[in-house]
Order: structure tokens, then sequence, then C-alpha cells
């Protein structure tokens, strides 16, 4: 019998537009000092899990998470788990979006010439087919918004409620079944986020 699908969802640690609020989605940018040592203290929930499969972001910030969590594995790279294409909001703050676009919400009007919430919500139902076809545990290194695009589609609701689950940098989602009920999706952890000193 094959083990039940998992998905352990992992947020890239801090950046420095992560840490000042900036939108960043192409851009691609290293993490932090501070993003770094965030991505270590993964290590230890992560070794205790038998992974079948590793993917990840190709965004550096992604792949630099993966290494230093110390997922055991050399990640398959998946474009679709990049973050949110925030266009012509690239590099910019919502608060400084809003002066300009008073009420701007971004799980509700998407980015001009960057994605809207039906693209994103499109793109996480792909991944999520393609990964319903798998067994076991399988580790995703990806964003905050993408990830709970993924969270809210795995559970049926509009990708809008995504904005009701954020997510803080190198946080851990576990998506699965309820237990002892197969078939209904279930969010078993949300935003967990290891000891920090």
């Amino acid at each position: 019998m094959n083990a039940p699908l998992r998905l352990y969802v992992m947020r890239h640690g801090q950046t420095a537009w992560s840490e000042s609020g900036q939108h960043t989605g192409l851009t691609d940018i290293p993490l932090t000092t501070a993003g770094e040592a965030q991505a270590r203290l993964l290590f230890p929930w992560l070794h205790e899990v038998a992974f079948a499969q590793v993917q990840s972001s190709p965004a550096r910030r992604a792949l630099q998470t993966c290494a230093l969590a110390g997922s055991g594995t050399e990640p398959r790279i998946d474009p679709e788990l990049a973050e949110w294409n925030y266009g012509d909001y690239e590099g910019q703050r919502s608060a400084d979006i809003r002066r300009e676009r008073p009420g701007w919400n971004v799980w509700r009007d998407g980015c001009p010439h960057g994605e809207t919430p039906a693209q994103v919500g499109a793109r996480a139902d792909r991944v999520l087919a393609r990964l319903r076809l798998l067994h076991g545990n399988i580790a995703l290194f990806t964003h905050g918004q993408f990830g709970a695009a993924l969270g809210v589609r795995w559970i049926g609701l509009p990708v809008a409620n995504g904005q009701h689950f954020p997510l803080s940098p190198a946080s851990m989602c576990i998506l699965g079944d309820e237990p002892g009920h197969a078939g209904i999706a279930a969010i078993l952890l949300w935003n967990a986020l290891p000891a920090r000193t």
C-alpha cells in the first residue's frame, strides 16, 4: 500500500526585501544572514522526515533555504512554485501602492503587467494536480503568497482566501488528508516556526 501524500510547504528565509515589506516576485535576491540562520533552524524538523521527493522554486532564496534546511536530496526545480509575478508592483510595498491606488489588495486586484488572482489560483491548481499523483512526503520550497495560494486551493477555498493564511519567513506547513478520513483535504500544520533565539 502506498504511503499517503503529505506536502511539507516551506517558505524561504528572510531576504532584504521581505524584511522591508517589498513585493518580491521575479527579482532573484539572496537570503540575508538572518534568513540563512532561519533556514538552518528547519533542519531538525526536516531531518526527521523521509522525503519521497523535494521540489523547489527556481528562485535563489528558495534554493538556499532548501540547501540550508538539509532536506536530504537535490531538489527538482518547478518554475510553477515561483512567487506571484507582481509586474509593475515588483519591489514596492503595499502601503506605497495604496497611496496611488487606495484599497488595493493583491488577492483581489492582482498586479498590472503581472499575475491576476485567477492566474495564481490556476497555477496552484496545476501544481497540486501533479502532486496528487505522488505518494509519501513531498517537500516544497516556495514563497509567502504562493505558499498561501497552495494551502487554500488544497482545501478547495477560492484563492482570495490566501490573504487570511500568512506565512512567515522559513516557516513550515503540512497539507494532507484529515487523519482517519482519506480524501478529505486538510491543513495539518500552518506557519510553524522553529524556536528562534
